[in-house]
């Protein structure tokens, strides 16, 4: 059986980022879940509530949150609501930024969340191992 992570990224500047997480989803620990939403809707918008719904029963099927931080993550509304929703959920928290230069996202600040040092399968995996929910 394998331990599900939900994927939080920024889906108009780090798309290269989740493709190369579901090409390594042939790992047979790990296994990747990602959203389908259109990556241009509002949180705002009138179709906001079914996906939050749709994100929700996702997230509720995960036992991780991954954040890939990227250089404009920290200003997306959705990535916020993802986090927090993942931390009312009790989802163990980890992240990996593209730059060390990125400006993590303030949900994910003072929780715990382990950030691999690399973007690369091992240090994912090793984030992934040794993280905890201790918001």
């Amino acid at each position: 059986m394998s331990i599900k992570v939900f994927i939080s990224y920024d889906h108009s500047e780090d798309l290269r980022y989740k493709d190369l997480l579901r090409a390594w989803d042939a790992n047979s620990i790990f296994s990747f879940e990602f959203d389908q939403r259109s990556p241009n809707e509002p949180i705002n918008s009138t179709n906001a509530s079914v996906i939050k719904a749709s994100l929700t029963k996702k997230m509720q099927e995960a036992d991780f949150l991954l954040v890939i931080v990227g250089a404009k993550s920290y200003t997306s509304q959705w990535m916020a609501w993802e986090i927090q929703q993942a931390k009312s959920l009790k989802l163990k928290l980890a992240a990996v930024k593209l730059s060390s230069l990125n400006v993590t996202p303030t949900g994910l600040l003072n929780t715990g969340t382990q950030f691999a040092t690399s973007f690369t399968q091992e240090r994912i995996i090793e984030a992934l191992r040794n993280a905890k929910n201790n918001y």
